[in-house]
């Protein structure tokens, strides 16, 4: 009977040599790349040149609108060359309106969106949520606003923003009257909290951020370090500056976010404010053939 005692054949040993049915074809295994291209309604570039991944307020919205508007006419030409990604606190809707506020003077959308200070990452064509980035982002938010709610009710100095987020919480902040004791509190309770621009606060799940939001999007993404390039204005963008990769403060960058330049070697203080500063800082990390 073949294999020993116990009369067992290997299957193909039931049919002839020319009956045995082939394995059906595996199919290949989609790269990190593939599967972020599956949940996104436009296609990314295919061999991107720079990834460039801008603050909204006063970074690509800073300055004035003759240089507003050569900064992105350069962003539209270059679209195939640049993966554009906006990492901001603001929300979606927010996001939205500001395209449409702006289409006039050539802003396009992104390739990619990080919003809600890291806490959110959509499609930049259609706005929609990538589930596979927000997914691990949601499983750390569940259960915390009922944690923090006891920590947070009745504080005095904060205003909750009129915004749609639903992994984080908003605040505007009066410096004067805020309580400073209690962000070790919430960070006891699983929180990490961001003060930015003097007059926002952000309460999000720990360990999410600008900076570890964009590092988790860059290995979906598959590019290398040196072709990224940041750039930010407030405190709410230091994460990002704190990853390692190259960055730009523009000239306009608040004074809390400056006091940290002298620990941040990878990270260039432009002169130039709003868009002519993230164009200076791209010239300086030796991107000047994108304009060629």
């Amino acid at each position: 009977m073949g294999f020993g005692g116990d009369g067992l054949r290997p299957l193909t040993g039931l049919l002839k040599p020319d009956e045995v049915v082939a394995s059906a074809p595996v199919a290949p295994i989609a790269s990190p790349r593939q599967q972020l291209q599956r949940q996104l309604s436009a296609p990314l570039p295919e061999a991107p040149e720079l990834v460039l991944v801008t603050d909204l307020d006063g970074t690509l919205l800073g300055g004035s609108t003759p240089e507003r508007r050569r900064f992105y006419r350069w962003l539209a030409e270059q679209r195939e060359r640049v993966l554009h990604v906006f990492c901001t606190g603001r929300d979606l809707v927010s996001i939205a309106r500001v395209l449409q506020q702006d289409e006039p003077i050539g802003l396009r959308a992104p390739h990619l969106v990080i919003g809600d200070v890291g806490c959110t990452v959509a499609c930049g064509a259609s706005l929609a949520p990538v589930p596979l980035a927000v997914d691990p982002i949601e499983q750390r938010w569940q259960g915390l606003p009922e944690r923090l709610a006891p920590l947070l009710a009745h504080q005095a100095g904060l205003s909750l923003q009129p915004v749609s987020s639903n992994r984080r919480l908003a605040y505007y902040v009066d410096l004067e009257l805020f309580d400073h004791g209690v962000i070790p509190q919430l960070q006891a309770a699983g929180a990490d909290c961001v003060l930015s621009d003097s007059r926002y606060f952000d309460v999000l799940p720990a360990g999410v951020n600008k900076g570890s939001t964009l590092l988790a999007l860059l290995e979906w993404l598959e590019v290398e370090s040196r072709c990224v390039v940041t750039a930010g204005d407030t405190l709410n963008d230091l994460a990002m500056f704190e990853t390692g990769l190259q960055g730009v403060m523009v000239g306009n960058a608040e004074a809390a976010l400056l006091e940290h330049l002298p620990r941040l070697p990878s990270v260039y203080r432009a002169e130039a404010e709003g868009c002519a500063g993230i164009a200076e800082g791209l010239r300086h990390f030796g991107f000047d053939h994108l304009w060629d």
